[in-house]
């Protein structure tokens, strides 16, 4: 007989139980990380996956598309706050930890630190996601570290991780308010203010931004879009009488006027941009208009539009040949004339002269749409602007040969970055003669906080729309 006593039965193994909302959120994080991908263009084909597999049963339904969303967006919101609060809670340096392990902690901090999921839900659910996408072993290394981070709140956290104000403001804001460094410098030199400011516009950064559409004129009007969506879902905009905001979520490509490109999806400071330059006033003729960079062609639907309303044409140009592709897509359907074309805006087919008004948005850092882009802060580099600088001044200076004497040229930008904005156009403008600012400002009317002018920047603490730059230039010789 053996008398040796009994051990306990040997735990069964279990498997782990797989949440559709977290696994799609990972994968988007890992698509933004591994790919450079952007999370507005990978996240709709992920919930739309993710509703097919899951079928017409409810298992996963509009409120676990949005829980997804804010999962996503909120965490490469805070990124940089939530890197500081685990680099304070493992013992290695960040760079050490495998990139889809420090994806998974940034889930579960968001969730703890950011949402009101209850602690012990949101330890819990990224621990069974770990189990799920990373194995048995990570997933313990992932409970140790959550369990330290839920020991406290996220005031209680940036006491600890943040260096006081007063010692080192830039490196407090960055911080507290999940910015790098340099575009904390960056964005405090462009607002030229205080704290206040400052601060206003880095927590407008983190806030989850409207869906704003544009009636596209010529095929709808405002008032027309706002009767066409359903009751107490929209309001109208703030400042643009194209716009449209919608209060609810959802998709905006499902609403109908969308479908159908009599509406489209664009913020309002877009809008007022191509809404300025195509009010602005020239001397003489007003029938041949010009969009130098014009793709995905939002601008160049709105401007379309407008000239058709005048009896102009409107040529719009884009380099890169499938992005030419989206703006005839934007433009099919306008009523007027109009041509899209793939050309480069630095070495143009046009002759100058040619144009009675043109707009030249350039490509930039995106420092402006970080609300929509919140992915862009992470990747972006102060070096990036000696790459940007060349072309942003080739493009102006090749505007400015597009438009006859009289006419009115617009340089925009979406980033409030000065190296982007005055300092392109200042010296632009001092290598040609014969072409001089106008005021920006009364052909924004009603926009309040525009500043000394003649130029103007937008804000999204003052404006709620993208940081979009504008300064209007007339040919005068």
């Amino acid at each position: 007989m053996n008398d040796k006593p009994r051990g306990r039965p040997p735990r069964k193994h279990r498997r782990p139980q797989k949440d559709p909302v977290r696994i799609l959120a990972f994968e988007a994080l890992r698509a933004v990380d591994e790919r450079d991908a952007y999370a507005n263009l990978v996240l709709p084909p992920l919930l739309r996956k993710a509703r097919e597999k899951h079928g017409p049963d409810g298992t996963f339904d509009a409120r676990d598309a949005a829980l997804a969303t804010e999962l996503v967006y909120g965490t490469l919101r805070r990124q940089g706050t939530y890197d500081a609060i685990i680099a304070a809670c493992v013992d290695r340096p960040l760079r050490e930890v495998d990139p889809p392990v420090l994806d998974v902690l940034s889930l579960g901090a968001h969730q703890l630190l950011g949402t009101r999921i209850p602690p012990h839900a949101a330890v819990s659910a990224t621990v069974e996601l770990a189990r799920v996408v990373l194995g048995d072993g990570r997933a313990k290394f992932v409970n140790a570290v959550l369990r330290r981070i839920a020991g406290d709140d996220l005031d209680g956290w940036l006491e600890k991780v943040a260096p006081p104000y007063d010692e080192d403001p830039e490196d407090h804001l960055a911080i507290v308010h999940s910015h790098p460094r340099w575009v904390v410098s960056a964005l405090w030199d462009s607002l030229g203010g205080g704290r206040a400011g400052i601060e206003d516009l880095l927590e407008a950064d983190n806030e989850r931004p409207e869906v704003t559409l544009v009636a596209r004129p010529g095929r709808i009007t405002g008032t027309e879009l706002l009767d066409a969506l359903p009751a107490d879902t929209a309001v109208p905009g703030r400042w643009s009488p194209y716009a449209v905001r919608l209060t609810e979520g959802g998709e905006p490509g499902a609403l109908e006027p969308v479908r159908e490109g009599r509406a489209g999806v664009q913020d309002e400071g877009s809008q007022l941009v191509a809404l300025a330059l195509a009010n602005a006033p020239v001397e003489g003729s007003d029938t041949r208009w010009l969009d130098g960079c014009a793709g995905p062609g939002g601008k160049a639907a709105m401007l379309a539009g407008l000239a058709s309303e005048r009896g102009a044409f409107l040529l719009a140009s884009e380099k890169q040949p499938h992005r030419a592709g989206l703006v005839a897509q934007a433009l099919r359907g306008n009523p007027g004339p109009y041509q899209a074309i793939a050309a480069d805006g630095t070495r143009p087919p046009w002759r100058p002269g040619t144009f009675d008004r043109v707009l030249m948005d350039v490509p930039c850092t995106g420092l402006g749409a970080l609300r929509r882009r919140p992915e862009a802060r992470w990747r972006r580099r102060p070096e990036d602007l000696e790459g940007f600088g060349p072309l942003q001044r080739a493009l102006l200076t090749e505007a400015l040969e597009a438009v006859r004497v009289g006419g009115v040229v617009g340089y925009a930008t979406c980033s409030p970055h000065l190296a982007e904005t005055r300092a392109v156009v200042d010296d632009v403008l001092k290598r040609t003669p014969g072409a001089e600012l106008i005021d920006a400002r009364p052909l924004l009317p009603d926009v309040p906080a525009l500043g000394e002018g003649p130029d103007v920047q937008l804000w999204p603490h003052l404006h709620g729309t993208d940081a979009m730059y504008l300064a209007l230039i007339r040919r005068t010789a």
